[in-house]
């Protein structure tokens, strides 16, 4: 992979990974114990969804930095 693409897609990626952790841990400790939730009471489907949540709060970050970064420069 190309060094380049990782470090101007660190948030995102970052985002992702603590997405999809987080994402497993709050089914393992906070979900749905009846198995009458959807989402909540698979894993296979809460760590996806906790990985987009993840994405999007890093591609915000990233839009944060880039602003400031851009702001300092002029």
């Amino acid at each position: 992979m190309n060094s380049d693409f990782v470090r101007k897609y660190i948030p995102e990626i970052a985002g992702t990974l603590l997405g999809i952790i987080g994402g497993f841990l709050y089914w393992k400790y906070v979900g749905c114990q009846s198995g009458t939730c959807a989402i909540k009471s698979n894993w296979y489907l809460m760590v996806p969804w906790g990985g987009v949540l993840g994405y999007l709060a890093g591609s915000l970050v990233s839009d944060i930095l880039k602003k400031r970064k851009k702001s300092g420069e002029q």
